[in-house]
């Protein structure tokens, strides 16, 4: 049984998020505050984390920020902070997906299936070991390494990566990477892919503002590097 940690300190939201997941068949713990949150997840190393970012004291992007520095662990978040800056900022922490308040718990649980698959098809299929350049991605162990040096990416992160180094030098729209990754709550926010991208090349690339693996292509996409 998968388990689910659930950062949100509206009880009667947090009561029926429980509810709804445990009848899919989830282990759920609710914590409802940043500091409750971050105390949960590195004891009982949840699944997923399903972060609302308006937390009182130690906020979400606070807590998604801590979060980042020790794991990978796919994180939701769940917000009322509808405005775009807010879900890039919170993409750009290493968030994986987010649903935006209100909500259906029907659409919440979508994405979190989501996330979960993203993780299992990075893991399973394909060649064991992918090789483009000096990285190197271990699919069955979600391991990656750049000249040697191990880097940590969360799942989207991977999932992504993954894409453009088996095929270096074909160029790929975002849509086609939003496709690749089977992100449902990417499917008309193509600038989350900027956001996953900013990440992947801030933890591979020697001078991310003059990235030498992951390129941009203006105006229409990225590619790995072929050489």
């Amino acid at each position: 049984m998968r388990t689910i940690l659930v950062v949100e300190d509206e009880m009667r939201i947090a009561g029926l998020v429980r509810d709804y997941l445990e009848r899919a068949g989830f282990e759920v713990v609710v914590a409802g505050d940043g500091e409750a949150a971050v105390a949960s997840a590195r004891g009982m190393r949840p699944d997923v984390v399903i972060l609302d970012l308006g937390l009182p004291g130690r906020d979400g992007l606070d807590v998604a920020r801590e979060l980042r520095r020790t794991s990978t662990v796919p994180i939701v978040m769940l917000t009322a902070r509808g405005d775009e800056a807010d879900r890039v900022a919170g993409l750009e922490l290493g968030a994986d997906d987010y649903v935006v308040k209100p909500f259906s718990p029907r659409e919440l649980l979508a994405r979190i299936r989501s996330v979960l698959r993203r993780t299992d098809q990075a893991r399973a299929g394909g060649a064991e070991v992918l090789r483009a350049a000096d990285v190197e991605i271990d699919l069955p162990r979600m391991r990656v390494t750049v000249g040697g040096r191990v880097v940590d990416l969360t799942p989207t992160e991977f999932q992504l990566l993954a894409t453009l180094v088996r095929e270096p030098g074909r160029v790929f729209t975002r849509a086609q990477l939003l496709d690749a990754v089977h992100g449902v709550a990417f499917e008309s926010y193509e600038r989350a892919v900027d956001a996953h991208v900013k990440n992947i090349r801030r933890k591979i690339e020697p001078t991310p503002g003059r990235p030498r693996y992951l390129l941009t292509v203006h105006g229409v996409g990225y590619r790995f590097a072929d050489a």
